[in-house]
């Protein structure tokens, strides 16, 4: 990997790939005819470039129940015990509304309601991502979400993966379906006859997929439009260079976008771990991506202080930061800007990816600067009540007149006046 002394220049944003002009047309056209043909658009895309229009396109429960059947008995037991943890992490961002009393009975308040449905989009194809199921769809569940539909593309075999619908069981989503592509995304916001429209739609996906979620934005919500996976690590001479070397890995495999960055106080520590990413390179399965994704976005960085270092990560602000340093949770508590934070030597990464509870959606390329993972509150609406008694209208409504007169709309200062005080005695 690239050592260099730490300068003003570092940064994590990439030249990322935002979908070139037949790309966008392509997505177009497939969401117009997904609009305009419904189910017949979604299996002629299905059949052009999954090579499989499936007869059905919602799972059936025997396909289910044969994942389940199938499945191994301890990888379920491990699926349940995330989920399990997944559950207890996001329960504790549940939110409750609130009401402000006023004088004379008058109050203001915010009541908290989930939305009706949401759509989750699945990865799939040639591999399977049940962790993807459980991030996506637990938060929805806690907030409160009454329809829960996933949508994946199938393999050439024209199934889901076992480990996928096992998940969904696992938290009990039958609504599932085999579709893939821009053309999922354009079901779940217009529907077809098959698939009713949601509310707002979550989950990865490939440039096809995410042009389509920021294409039908607006017309539904979407949770962000995240780019390849990046890791930063904070580290210090305590720290061991084969491990640090492997959390760099373990994101660079994801992807030849993907960032891996190093920030150390240390030259040793710098040396060493460059060495232990050459070795363990040429031992990792996925070598050619992680190769690739080294060599354009890897960089091991040399603080010359702990200050220092702690300012250039703030200013990265990755997706994942791992500190594992001297009094790790009090240099932590320096950072402000980071998707999520990986405290000491067993808190690699991963083991937020799979197990821990917190959630694997993370804002990516620096936006943690201003957005945040995937939670709770993505899938709520907060309303705004206010109740005025008739003594609490008497008291402000001649300074809301004058307000609204002040910005020219007389419309609002005589909707605020026609509530005459002697109407009812008229009456």
């Amino acid at each position: 990997m690239k050592i260099t002394i730490l300068n003003d220049d570092i940064s994590l944003k990439r030249q990322l790939e935002q979908g070139n002009e037949q790309q966008l047309q392509t997505v177009r056209e497939v969401i117009q005819q997904v609009r305009t043909e419904g189910d017949a658009a979604i299996k002629y895309y299905s059949e052009k470039w999954d090579g499989f229009a499936p007869e059905n396109l919602r799972v059936s429960e025997q396909e289910i129940i044969e994942a389940v059947k199938n499945f191994d008995k301890q990888l379920y037991f491990d699926l349940q015990e995330a989920a399990d943890n997944i559950s207890l992490y996001h329960n504790e961002q549940k939110r409750s509304g609130f009401r402000l009393p006023l004088a004379d009975g008058s109050y203001l308040g915010q009541r908290i309601t989930p939305l009706d449905a949401v759509g989750l989009y699945v990865p799939g194809g040639s591999a399977a991502y049940p962790s993807s199921v459980l991030m996506n769809v637990i938060p929805a569940q806690v907030a409160g979400v009454k329809r829960i539909v996933i949508t994946s593309p199938a393999g050439n075999d024209g199934k889901l993966p076992d480990a996928v619908l096992v998940a969904a069981h696992i938290l009990g989503v039958t609504e599932i379906y085999k579709v893939g592509g821009a053309q999922a995304i354009a079901a779940l916001a217009y529907g077809t006859e098959t698939i009713a429209p949601i509310d707002k739609i979550t989950g990865p996906g490939n440039i096809f997929v995410a042009l389509a979620k920021r294409e039908v934005f607006g017309e539904v919500a979407i949770d962000m439009i995240a780019g390849p996976s990046e890791i930063c690590i904070l580290a210090d001479e305590t720290a061991y260079a084969d491990e640090i070397a492997a959390d760099l890995l373990s994101q660079a495999e994801h992807d030849a976008l993907a960032c891996a960055v190093l920030i150390t106080t240390s030259d040793d520590l710098a040396d060493a771990v460059s060495d232990q990413v050459e070795i363990q390179l040429s031992k990792l399965p996925r070598e050619a991506i992680a190769r690739k994704s080294i060599e354009n976005f890897g960089h091991i960085y040399v603080a010359e202080s702990m200050k220092e270092a702690v300012r250039a990560v703030n200013s990265l602000a990755p997706e994942h930061l791992e500190v594992i340093t001297e009094n790790a949770e009090k240099v932590s508590e320096m950072i402000t800007h980071a998707g999520a934070i990986f405290i000491g030597r067993y808190s690699s990464e991963p083991v937020g990816d799979y197990f821990a509870g917190t959630n694997h959606v993370l804002p990516t390329n620096s936006t943690a600067r201003f957005a945040s993972g995937l939670n709770v509150d993505d899938f709520i609406k907060r309303t705004s009540v206010v109740y005025y008694s008739e003594k609490t209208w008497k008291q402000n409504s001649p300074k809301i007149a004058r307000l609204a007169r002040l910005e020219g709309l007389e419309g609002h200062a005589r909707a605020v006046e026609s509530r005459g005080w002697d109407k009812g005695e008229e009456e």
